[in-house]
């Protein structure tokens, strides 16, 4: 582009600019441009050539002569923004872009194991829809369509079932009870953790500098994680297991029945579906007078199965995770210290979980779950 274009500002252009620049609201392009007209002006005593001002902002000679002839000829308006493109139809008309929406929802080829813009773009043109399709063009099609076929959610797909729907009304209407001490209402349910050692001590958080740690670890083995919550009490209880077998579990309900609720008449347990989650592993365990005392203290709900979401320990676990369990931790000692800091810190706070979901929402909101109703 000529180097002899040169621009003067008017003060308006010029603090409209300065604001562009530092609210940083606007595109990135833009942006750009409005810094290459602020560098290529005159007004302020300053004689930039194009190439010290393309150095500066890293980009092409070629670019700052545009923005800077487009100023001068066209106004600002011009200088900034993109011009609306006119002449050629667009790459992707409605037949094809329909053809390219039941495409991206498709199946990936064989060895892939989900669709990418390239790919879909190759697919496009060997199928014969086009002679040939870029990327970006793909890409705005998919945007437009609000299709993403590269993101993967992770979901649990219930069937609909009388069995389904009995066990979690069961279940909601343990959580619409009121707060009784007599009967609390404890959920529990366990996790895993992988213990990881650090051979190399890392270094510490410094200021511009995250924190570092070597990729290298050690394995230590897994533990296993008991916990239970009393969700209107505010109230939850942490321990550690070398596993989660029918007589760890045994061991930690009796732990809850006979002495976190030794003063309650009965404890209203709700727990997933797990197979050692079962008046057997009582059995498994213990004398079976022991066995049975237990048990008479237990008024046991299930939740449904694919539905361990109805299960408020798993809030819980998950905020256990959050704030506790993501890092490296590498002894089962340390790992029972850090879990019995972070239960002390919770009761402490009476850390509730509210539970707002009713039974007359599952009546609207899954209502595909409810299987059809004949009347007789």
């Amino acid at each position: 582009m000529s180097s002899h274009v040169h621009i003067s500002l008017s003060p308006q252009d010029h603090l409209e600019l300065t604001n562009l620049t530092t609210k940083g609201s606007a595109k990135a392009r833009t942006i750009t441009r409005a810094q290459i007209l602020l560098l290529a002006d005159r007004s302020q005593g300053e004689r930039r050539t194009h190439k010290s001002i393309a150095q500066g902002l890293r980009c092409t000679t070629n670019r700052v002569g545009t923005v800077v002839r487009r100023y001068a000829q066209e106004g600002l308006h011009s200088a900034l923004y993109e011009r609306p493109r006119t002449g050629a139809p667009p790459k992707i008309d409605g037949v094809t872009e329909a053809q390219l929406v039941v495409l991206a929802c498709s199946e990936p080829p064989e060895g892939r194991k989900r669709w990418t813009i390239r790919l879909l773009a190759d697919q496009l043109v060997e199928l014969g829809h086009l002679d040939s399709v870029g990327r970006m063009t793909v890409q705005r099609a998919l945007k437009h369509n609000q299709i993403k076929p590269w993101r993967v959610k992770s979901w649990c797909v219930a069937k609909p079932s009388a069995k389904f729907v009995a066990k979690m009304e069961d279940v909601l209407n343990v959580y619409a009870r009121p707060y009784d001490p007599r009967f609390p209402v404890v959920c529990l349910d366990e996790a895993s953790k992988e213990l990881h050692g650090t051979p190399r001590k890392g270094m510490p958080v410094a200021p511009g500098q995250a924190a570092r740690e070597d990729y290298e670890y050690t394995r230590n083995g897994t533990a296993n994680i008991f916990l239970a919550v009393e969700p209107l009490a505010g109230k939850r209880s942490v321990r550690v297991t070398d596993q989660r077998a029918n007589v760890d579990f045994a061991k930690e309900l009796r732990r809850l029945v006979e002495v976190e609720y030794r003063h309650a008449e009965k404890v209203v347990l709700v727990t997933d579906n797990l197979s050692t989650h079962s008046v057997n592993a009582l059995y498994e365990t213990f004398e079976p007078e022991v066995a049975r005392r237990v048990a008479r203290r237990v008024e046991w709900h299930d939740t449904p199965e694919h539905a361990s979401w109805l299960n408020i320990a798993e809030i819980e676990l998950a905020a256990l995770a959050t704030q506790c369990l993501i890092r490296r931790i590498g002894s089962r000692d340390d790992l029972e210290r850090q879990v019995t800091a972070w239960q002390d810190s919770r009761n402490r706070q009476r850390s509730r979980v509210v539970w707002h979901f009713r039974t007359e929402d599952a009546r609207i909101k899954l209502r595909r779950l409810y299987p059809t109703f004949h009347a007789p």
